[in-house]
């Protein structure tokens, strides 16, 4: 019998534990497609089972085409905007497929002709969109099987420098793509809070951030994530008086972030004439005045000495240096620059933060239960970040390969039998969520 043929798309931050993973097992052959092979080649280098290729995805579909009909399964670790394209390839040669992110509108209408062509396409299996279905569903299932009900669900996830890497003015670094965080960052909000449904527009997600505490961890900011409401159906939780997804960021984050948004600076509008300016160029237009600083002032109605500023400052995003930028928008020019300024030295530890809270009522008493997840980085080895999106999707990967997950279609990890052995293999590994109740 010949080996099981994985194609991984995508060599990025958060590939090397997935790459490990598969190659380590009987019978597979991994192949990994990058633009950049030698990011590729550093993932198999000494893998027997492994080998890199370069592939240009956004320029060359017959040479993605050819790998995924050479394939038994294809992994997207691309952005998410091109997985559709993957995924209608793997459609048409018959082919699984499994991707970390958030299953799209464009993903969700490919379900039926992917249940019909037998396959499944498993979606949402990283940490967060992964992890965050695992673990709650474990523990609405249980409520449930003892004759409770939730009643309220509120669950953070982030992804954050460790406290003694916490050691730059912007009090985070980038541990996957600076441009994914950045555009996260101008998702419009929704989500149930005691029966009543609340919208915040995109350029408000950071207005108004709680204080959120995670044992073993710290107090952190926490402002909404996306469209908490159809997780209450995924979840058998319509019924909840509160759905809640919440993202956590360090101290001081959000009010730095909600200037930046107000004023565009996430914009992914392309402005062709970025190309021919320099950083102070760039921030003079933001502002409006050829004194960056009074502009954003101004602008803002706080004072030039003002967080956002300084920290603006800190980047270089005042600074005569040109910017270099071809087909750019401003989200661009500040995912380059932060990316630059904000990485982990060698050394450094990340920290990847997860936190449920459930109250559950059971014929009247209620329990207010709290899973939490607190997972560091390996120094000078994978990150935290890095652990937690590509285990999770490496295991479904072998389930998959040795037809341990039946069910067919367009799918996200909240089954039992496919969340179970996910979860009981990753503590296996470390990764593992303690949970406690509330007196």
């Amino acid at each position: 019998m010949r080996n099981k043929r994985i194609l991984i798309l995508g060599a990025g931050l958060v590939s090397r534990p997935i790459v490990h993973y598969l190659t380590e097992l009987d019978n597979t052959d991994v192949t990994v497609a990058s633009r950049t092979v030698s990011k590729a080649e550093a993932l198999v280098a000494g893998r027997p089972r492994g080998r890199a290729v370069a592939l240009d995805v956004l320029q060359d579909t017959a040479g993605l085409e050819q790998r995924i009909r050479d394939c038994d399964i294809a992994v997207s670790l691309l952005p998410a905007t091109e997985h559709v394209r993957v995924a209608e390839l793997c459609l048409k040669h018959r082919k699984m497929m499994a991707t970390t992110s958030y299953i799209s509108p464009a993903m969700q209408a490919l379900d039926a002709k992917v249940r019909d062509a037998g396959l499944t396409f498993i979606n949402e299996c990283g940490v967060d969109p992964g992890l965050d279905h695992m673990s709650a569903m474990r523990v609405i299932h249980e409520a449930a099987a003892k004759g409770g009900t939730v009643e309220s669900f509120r669950s953070y996830c982030g992804g954050l420098p460790a406290p003694e890497a916490n050691t730059n003015p912007i009090g985070y670094k980038f541990s996957w793509a600076p441009r994914g965080v950045l555009t996260a960052a101008t998702n419009p909000a929704r989500y149930r809070q005691d029966g009543s449904i609340v919208e915040i527009p995109g350029d408000e997600i950071f207005a108004n951030p709680e204080q959120v505490v995670i044992e073993g961890a710290g107090t952190f900011e926490g402002y909404p994530n996306r469209d908490s409401l159809p997780y209450g159906s995924l979840y058998g939780l319509d019924g909840a008086r509160t759905m809640f997804r919440g993202t956590l960021r360090n101290t001081g984050h959000c009010e730095t972030w909600y200037q930046w948004v107000k004023l565009g600076l996430f914009s992914q509008t392309l402005r062709p004439e970025i190309a021919g300016m320099t950083y102070r160029q760039f921030m003079c237009a933001i502002a409006g005045d050829d004194d960056p600083k009074r502009g954003l002032a101004h602008k803002t109605g706080l004072p030039e000495t003002a967080a956002f500023i300084d920290r603006l400052e800190w980047l270089g995003m005042f600074a005569d240096a040109p910017i270099g930028l071809q087909g750019a928008g401003n989200i661009d020019v500040m995912a380059a620059r932060m990316l630059e300024k904000c990485e982990f030295a060698p050394g450094e530890r990340d920290m990847l933060v997860m936190q449920h809270e459930f109250v559950i009522d059971h014929a009247g008493k209620k329990e207010n239960r709290i899973s939490t997840l607190v997972e560091f980085g390996i120094p000078g080895g994978d990150s935290a970040m890095a652990r937690t999106v590509s285990l999770p999707v490496a295991i479904a990967v072998r389930m998959l390969l040795d037809g341990t997950i039946t069910q067919r279609g367009v799918i996200a990890p909240i089954l039992p039998e496919i969340y179970n052995p996910i979860l009981d293999e990753l503590a296996g590994l470390g990764i593992t969520f303690k949970e406690r109740v509330l007196a």
